[in-house]
């Protein structure tokens, strides 16, 4: 089997069978679950919100595009913070301002707190993003294990986020009790994360130098990673933010547009729980790439030729596009060696990504404004499928972002 084949369970000692202790797994479960529904869980309730603290429309924006700019610029001082506090406590630190932004969120009673804190809460989210596989990298033998449970959860809490507002909100607690629950179920995962730490006692001395940043644009592998990341991200945001919209102008009802979006949150859990054994298992990684850049034009494609013919199918090929999310943050395992270099990696290609993911959105309302229909829209993010596929196929390559970084020909000069 190659080394693309081997995935994260590349070295010797990963190959070894390792068994992985109930803490680990639920710390990694725990994690993933909490870094999307302090995002996800305002949408469904933005009605409530506006009555109970005057979240006026343009507020409301801001909260919409907020998880990608934080994502994206508070996730890059996560390798930095871990140099310091190590991985695991900067993990600590990161839900930490997760229940306190969530928490206190729900007791303001004016927009301008409510912000600030929900940027508080998505900056340790974005903590959480970057520095998690990296620790998973420092878990021999339970890489594709964790990277499952993790990917998976991702998932699973974004969803939860989403379906779960609404309901609790209406059951009696309103908004407030709704958005707070969050803050209580992160609060488990802080627990489970400082008994790792307690565990492992040196998690909080610095892990060392790190990667620069400037070194990864170096990369032809790191830079690969981020290209496909930030396709995928932009494609998802807009498909969550925009695609009830365009079934609606379609002429379906609005339930049915939301099935259909809620569908692609259950294609993508699939997608969790294959993809990095898949990475692991397979000699190439170049078909799937592909096949994720052409399921992308379908989908669009069909979206703009006869969007109410075949709804399901378009949403279909959308959500199994999808499946490169999971696909390439284990990709930031798989193809790193060292814990710091993984670190490093993530620290460079989430950023980016969410960056993009932020403007997706943004860009797709303007364009909607100005041409009155969704043509363009639609052609221009089928065209998007072309970029994520190429750069898929290349970070498909089994080639190590360290190799890159430091060739083993340097490597050996220098001892």
């Amino acid at each position: 089997m190659t080394e693309e084949g081997r995935g994260v369970a590349g070295s010797p000692a990963a190959r070894r069978a390792a068994p992985v202790g109930l803490l680990t797994l639920l710390a990694v479960a725990l994690v993933s679950v909490n870094l999307r529904p302090g995002a996800t869980s305002i949408g469904p309730v933005l009605a409530e919100l506006e009555a109970g603290i005057g979240v006026s429309p343009a507020v409301a924006g801001v909260l919409t595009a907020l998880p990608g700019l934080c994502f994206g610029l508070l996730g890059m001082a996560a390798v930095p913070l871990s140099r310091r506090w190590g991985l695991t406590g900067t993990i600590c630190l990161g839900l930490g301002l997760v229940v306190a932004g969530l928490g206190l969120r729900v007791l303001t009673g004016s927009t301008v707190p409510f912000v600030v804190l929900s940027a508080v809460a998505l900056g340790g989210m974005a903590v959480g993003n970057v520095l998690v596989p990296a620790w998973i990298k420092r878990q021999p033998g339970a890489g594709v294990r964790l990277m499952t449970i993790y990917s998976t959860g991702l998932t699973v809490g974004g969803a939860s986020g989403a379906a779960l507002s609404a309901p609790v909100a209406a059951a009696g607690p309103g908004w407030r009790g709704a958005l707070g629950v969050w803050a209580g179920v992160a609060l488990t995962a802080l627990v489970a994360w400082l008994l790792v730490a307690r565990r492992e006692r040196g998690s909080l001395a610095p892990t060392g130098r790190g990667v620069a940043t400037g070194r990864l644009v170096r990369s032809p592998t790191a830079v690969a990673l981020t290209v496909l990341f930030g396709m995928q991200s932009m494609n998802a945001y807009v498909q969550f933010g925009w695609l009830p919209q365009i079934y609606r102008d379609a002429g379906l009802s609005a339930t049915s547009a939301g099935l259909l979006t809620g569908s692609l949150t259950a294609t993508g859990i699939l997608g969790g729980l294959l993809m990095p054994t898949v990475i692991h298992r397979s000699r190439t990684l170049a078909p799937w790439m592909v096949a994720f850049g052409v399921l992308a034009v379908l989908g669009y494609a069909g979206l703009l030729v006869a969007p109410a013919a075949l709804p399901w199918l378009w949403v279909a090929l959308l959500g199994l596009s999808g499946w490169a999310f999971p696909t390439v943050i284990a990709l930031l395992t798989a193809r790193s060696r060292r814990p710091e270099v993984t670190a490093g990696l993530s620290g460079f290609v989430q950023p980016v990504g969410y960056l993009c993911a932020a403007a997706g959105p943004f860009l797709v309302g303007l364009l909607h404004s100005w041409t009155g229909d969704w043509q363009l829209v639609l052609v221009l993010l089928a065209l998007s499928g072309v970029p994520l596929a190429v750069a898929g196929v290349r970070a498909s390559r089994p080639v190590y972002v360290d190799d890159e970084l430091d060739p083993p020909g340097v490597r050996s000069a220098a001892v």
